[in-house]
């Protein structure tokens, strides 16, 4: 078991040391791999995500029908940055650039999103405020990618994540079609 916590670790690790462009943004001309399923279809946007995949066992998006999961992304601290609320932001505006570019290689974007859930470690080295601030300040940073129908949304404390510098791991659920309202 401590080899794979290890192995997990490095992974998580590395999924946040690792510049953005690294993670999410593939090579001039490429598309994302698409893993049909029965009832949808695997998304991986990059290398990064294909290796979890093939190494880890997890996809980075699942389509399910008209449901598509996004596995959890982590807020983390890379080394240097500091664990203040500002530096906090930094990190989950980092985040959320990933989730979006996770969202469009499923054709989607936040007005898409029906569900986020928000695992937060309160009470940890890598932020120095309080639990309220934490929560203001990644729901600020939320709200400057989410312009459209608010999703419904759970937030929930935890002691620790996989990566050991993380701060809040954040998992959507978005819909990809269906009757519109009015």
């Amino acid at each position: 078991m401590t080899n794979t916590r290890c192995t997990y670790g490095l992974i998580a690790a590395a999924l946040i040391a690792a510049p953005l462009s690294a993670q999410t943004v593939s090579p001039p001309g490429a598309t994302p791999t698409h893993i049909p399923t029965r009832t949808g279809e695997v998304i991986l946007p990059t290398k990064v995500e294909q290796q979890n995949y093939n190494d880890e066992g997890f996809a980075a998006i699942r389509r399910a029908g008209d449901l598509v999961f996004i596995s959890g992304v982590i807020v983390g601290r890379r080394t240097g940055e500091g664990t203040d609320v500002e530096s906090f932001k930094a990190q989950v505006r980092r985040t959320f650039k990933r989730l979006d570019s996770y969202l469009k290689a499923a054709g989607l974007d936040f007005d898409d999103v029906a569900m986020i859930n928000s695992f937060h470690v309160w009470q940890g080295p890598n932020f120095s405020g309080t639990r309220d601030d934490q929560f203001k300040a990644f729901e600020q940073v939320k709200e400057e990618f989410m312009h459209g129908p608010k999703p419904a949304w759970t937030a929930v404390g935890t002691t620790g994540l996989l990566a050991d510098t993380g701060i809040v791991e954040v998992q959507l659920i978005a819909s990809v079609g269906g009757a519109k309202t009015h």
